[in-house]
């Protein structure tokens, strides 16, 4: 019984670091910038640029690179990637969205090579990168027949001259991109509040601009847009990280940091299957791997953690699940943990 209630105390816990420390920061301008993306962005251009009829190489690079200037974790680019799928691109570039806007975005990166060194921030964006153009392939191959029925009829009301988004509507989307970035930019470190009052100053400029160029209607299709995102995504990572906070209470680190030495598959697949499983903040990573390193891990099954870890947790499956359908989460789930522990694998073998 007792057990039984360090465990609902540690998913409680668990709970309350999440919304005290991310959802006020992070998932309200990510849920705000969906619905925007939905309600703003002429869908003809996303189509036209990142669907599934486009060259697949000019899209994944597009959002591959992208991706790589925002710094969001796991769960705060869903409401990102959904937005932007929902709005007409295709499932490669929505999952390449996913997973490298987490795994390997330039903040998490540059705070990498300082804390670790920059060979394995170099050698994480490259793998990264590699493994988003495999998972968008992935999806594309996979999901042929379903792309093409949910393509075709838009894709022959497309014009030649497409008009992606008005001036004022492209300003309301940058400030909300600032509003998501800016805390982690701008405040890398010292108290939570100094992010708090950075992420006031955005919502308020949000506001203020909206308020003064669009109309009530526009305002009102925006966040009905942006509910539709709230009341599908986040109950679920609720219930994800109160899962995680469980699971951090019931694994001993000292059996985890046992299995993780050396450079065996054996020892990255593990690693990949906990990056998998457990959430982790933008940055949080570089720090928790550091520690494991110096306690005897090898350094391949560390870059799989380093890409797993924040690029993927239980959280965001259970969301991903919810939001684009159980198929497409098992496939990019078990695209990702082959890749990933293939990766960690080689880099171990062959680089580190």
């Amino acid at each position: 019984m007792n057990l039984i209630f360090e465990l609902l105390i540690a998913g409680l816990l668990s709970i309350k670091e999440y919304i005290a420390l991310h959802v006020i920061t992070c998932l309200i301008p990510a849920f705000l910038l969906a619905g925007a993306i939905v309600a703003f962005i002429s869908r003809e251009a996303i189509i036209k640029y990142l669907g599934y009829t486009t060259n697949k190489l000019k899209s994944f690079t597009l959002a591959g690179l992208g991706s790589f200037f925002v710094a969001a974790c796991s769960c705060t680019v869903i409401p990102v990637a959904s937005g932007l799928y929902y709005g007409g691109s295709s499932v490669g570039v929505a999952f390449i969205v996913l997973w490298v806007a987490p795994a390997t975005n330039i903040l998490a990166l540059i705070y990498t090579g300082a804390v670790i060194g920059y060979k394995m921030a170099i050698v994480r964006v490259i793998s990264a990168l590699a493994m988003a153009f495999i998972v968008g392939f992935v999806m594309i191959t996979v999901f042929k027949k379903e792309e093409e029925k949910r393509t075709i009829n838009e894709s022959e009301k497309l014009g030649s001259n497409i008009k992606i988004i008005n001036t004022k509507d492209l300003i309301l989307i940058v400030l909300l991109v600032l509003t998501l970035l800016a805390p982690n930019y701008l405040i890398s470190q010292g108290p939570y509040s100094h992010k708090l009052l950075v992420w006031f100053i955005g919502m308020a400029a949000v506001a203020a601009y909206a308020y003064m160029t669009q109309t009530r209607e526009k305002i009102k299709e925006w966040l009905n847009e942006t509910w539709w995102f709230i009341k599908i995504i986040f109950p679920l990572l609720l219930a994800g990280v109160f899962i995680v906070g469980i699971i951090g209470k019931l694994l001993p680190q000292e059996l985890i940091q046992a299995w993780l030495g050396g450079k065996s598959i054996r020892a990255s697949f593990l690693a990949t299957i906990i990056g998998q499983l457990c959430y982790f903040a933008t940055m949080t990573e570089a720090p928790f791997v550091d520690t494991l390193l110096k306690l005897g891990m090898g350094k391949g099954p560390a870059l799989a953690l380093l890409l797993t870890g924040p690029g993927m947790s239980l959280p965001n499956m259970l969301a991903i699940i919810r939001v684009f359908g159980l198929k497409k989460a098992v496939v990019y789930v078990i695209t990702i943990m082959v890749l990933g522990t293939f990766v960690g694998w080689f880099a171990g073998n062959y680089i580190f």
